[in-house]
Parts: structure tokens; sequence; C-alpha cells
């Protein structure tokens, strides 16, 4: 756990997360129980956005991001071939609409990701919603991971309503 100085570390112990959101000016992470939801801005060098991904993954690498695609049938193995897993597909007037699972087990589908994110910033800004299975200490980690970052910090911290350590009368 990173100490703010020799006494007070960064997040109570005391007290469970609800939310912990960090980043800099042109990306933004927040991660709660269960998600990690990271905006970014148009200006994100692609730089940052492998720093973030490989990041996550090597906090938690049953991390996954759900992404759905519509394309042509043929275009399906592309994206198995980049390491993506394949969830579902149904034919639809514009195509085959696909949801792939992207493992941050693998580096290849998070290279694949990145490049993806990285040209869709070229149009707009853009959320990537990831699912993992991280608590407080993991949060803490993925922030120590990712602190190396130029101008990274902490942005804000919500805690749960219940304290972690109270003692009922029964």
């Amino acid at each position: 756990m990173r100490i703010k100085d020799d006494k007070e570390p960064l997040i109570s112990p005391h007290l469970s997360l609800s939310s912990f959101e960090m980043g800099r000016d042109d990306v933004n992470v927040v991660c709660t129980y269960g998600k990690i939801s990271i905006w970014f801005g148009r200006q994100v060098p692609d730089l940052v956005i492998g720093q973030i991904l490989l990041g996550m993954s090597g906090i938690d690498q049953s991390t996954v991001h759900e992404l759905e695609v519509i394309c042509d049938f043929d275009e399906i193995t592309y994206y198995e071939s980049n390491g993506y897993v394949l969830v579902s597909y149904a034919r639809t007037k514009e195509g085959y609409r696909t949801t792939f699972n992207i493992p941050f087990s693998s580096k290849k589908a998070l290279f694949a990701l990145a490049g993806y994110i990285s040209r869709g910033l070229k149009k707009e800004d853009i959320v990537v919603d990831c699912y993992w299975t991280g608590d407080d200490s993991d949060i803490m980690r993925l922030y120590e991971e990712l602190s190396g970052i130029e101008g990274w910090k902490i942005k804000n911290i919500n805690y749960k309503e219940d304290v972690k350590d109270k003692n009922y009368d029964y």
C-alpha cells in the first residue's frame, strides 16, 4: 500500500472502497468491485493506452472486455486470430452482430484492443468497460502500477457507508 507520509495510508484500512477514480486530463479510470471503466480522450497517446491495458493485465489476468462488432462472417476468424474469444453471433441486415470477450491474459488480444481504441480515437472519445474480480488491495496495486504514467493522479475516492471492522452486538 502506498503511503502519503510515514503515518497515513492512501486509503482507509477501516472502510471498504465503493469507487476509486484515477488518471490524468486525457484518460480517466474508475475502479469498482467487478468493473473498471476507462474513458480515453482523443488526445491520449498510444503509449498510455498500452500502459493502462498492460498494467491491468499485470494485476488481474482474468479481466475481460466485451466487444460487440458488426462484420462479415469471414471477418470473425480475423478477430479470433487476434486473440478475441467469440461469445455469440447473429445474422442481421448489416452483417453479423458478434460479441467477443477480449481476455487480458492474452498480450496479442491486448495489442489488438489497443489498436482498436487508437483507431476509434481518431473519430471520438472512447469508453472501455472491463470486468474483473478486483478488491481494495487490487485497486491499490493497480494505482501503484499506473502511477508511473506521467501526470497520473488520484481524482476521487468513495467509500461504502458500512465499516469493514464494525462490531455488532447480537
